[in-house]
């Protein structure tokens, strides 16, 4: 083994047995503590070993082959996100939020992907030195996780390896391959949409733990292998680059359509969109339209009687119709009545429950997301 490999390996193994002790000893590495911590060993790095100038080719082919089938995963997630729901990002681009969450994790992944990008520069392609710049890296990933998990159980153990281990190996692998094959820089533009899209995007998809940890998984391989087939391919590479530009215009139409009807459906803005799951509101609303939903924003005088409303009731959305308002002291409640049922609801309805206004529907477009429910 030549020496400077030698020196490299002293290096990652110092590094990593200061991860170690941070993770079971005490975690300190955190935030902006892990973003000086990256730095210092950037520093050290430079000192020790030097700095290469990335040269790779078709960096921005790669960068583009990476965007577009992010915008790819992304029309799916949150076409997926009609069935299983949005939720609100409470740190939507909030000052708290540029603070606690994008700053640091913009430093920690350009900091971080300069150096493995360095240090696989100067490993010239050993084998020994990929695996153990790759071990780095994951314990980089997961050395906070590891101090805060609980571990003991069997299901505790599960949820760290699922949830935290895998798709951390999975990441670091895939990104050591990418930043072999054509530098740094299109892995910081992957990893900087997949961390920070939570941070900017006001809702997400709301998926539970295990469908997460699923993504986060197979994201990365996905990634991976588009780049793979990349470098598969022995076609001018001018033309690609034309090819990978019409298929980033092509899917301008559909990200429009996913974008409004997400805008409709996620409850965040004015109009809401409900898929109809029953034929209790026939004939006017049938099982499987979608009814469009106007919010009262808690502006009760805008409800009247004989209007079709919405309101939540133990955690489903009912679309009926209002047939009698009740005032009891300084507060209002609401009645309401299935058009093709033969008695009112037997509840009462408070303000609160109370979600909008039914404006219009669209027939039939709700019966997939009906039909999925139903499985």
């Amino acid at each position: 083994m030549k020496k400077g490999y030698k020196r490299l390996l002293i290096y990652e193994f110092i590094i990593c047995l200061i991860l170690i002790l941070n993770s079971f000893v005490s975690s300190i590495l955190n935030d902006y503590i892990m973003v000086v911590f990256l730095i210092l060993c950037t520093l050290i790095f430079k000192v020790c070993f030097g700095f290469e100038k990335d040269k790779h080719r078709y960096i921005k082919d790669i960068i583009m082959e990476i965007i577009i089938n992010l915008i790819i995963f992304f029309l799916l997630y949150y076409l997926f996100g009609l069935i299983i729901g949005f939720a609100k990002t409470d740190n939507y681009f909030s000052l708290n939020s540029i603070i606690k969450f994008i700053i640091p994790i913009f430093l920690i992944v350009v900091v971080k992907e300069f150096l493995r990008y360095m240090i696989l520069v100067k490993s010239e392609g050993c084998k020994l030195l990929t695996y153990t710049t790759c071990v780095m890296f994951v314990l980089i990933d997961i050395t906070s996780a590891i101090y805060y998990s609980k571990f003991g159980s069997n299901v505790d153990n599960f949820m760290f390896f699922a949830l935290t281990l895998l798709p951390a190996i999975s990441t670091n692998i895939v990104c050591t391959y990418i930043t072999q094959k054509t530098g740094y820089k299109p892995v910081i533009v992957y990893l900087l949409v997949t961390n920070l899209y939570r941070y900017l995007l006001p809702i997400v998809p709301n998926p539970n733990i295990y469908l997460v940890a699923v993504i986060d998984l197979l994201l990365p391989v996905f990634i991976g292998f588009r780049v793979y087939r990349f470098y598969l391919k022995d076609y001018d590479k001018e033309v690609e680059r034309k090819e990978n530009k019409s298929s980033f215009i092509g899917l301008a139409i559909p990200t429009l359509l996913i974008i409004f009807l997400v805008y409709i459906t996620s409850g965040y803005f004015h109009y809401y969109a409900i898929a109809i799951a029953s034929g209790s509101m026939e004939p006017e609303i049938s099982k499987g339209d979608v009814a469009i939903v106007e919010k009262i924003d808690d502006d009760y005088s805008k409800l009247k009687v004989g209007q079709v409303i919405a309101y939540n009731y133990d955690n489903i959305i009912v679309v009926h119709r209002l047939v009698r308002i009740v005032k009891i002291g300084d507060e209002y409640f609401y009645y309401s009545k299935g058009d093709a049922n033969i008695s009112d609801d037997d509840y009462l309805i408070e303000g609160n429950m109370i979600i909008g206004i039914v404006k219009h529907k669209v027939p039939y477009v709700g019966i997939p997301t009906v039909w999925l429910n139903e499985l």
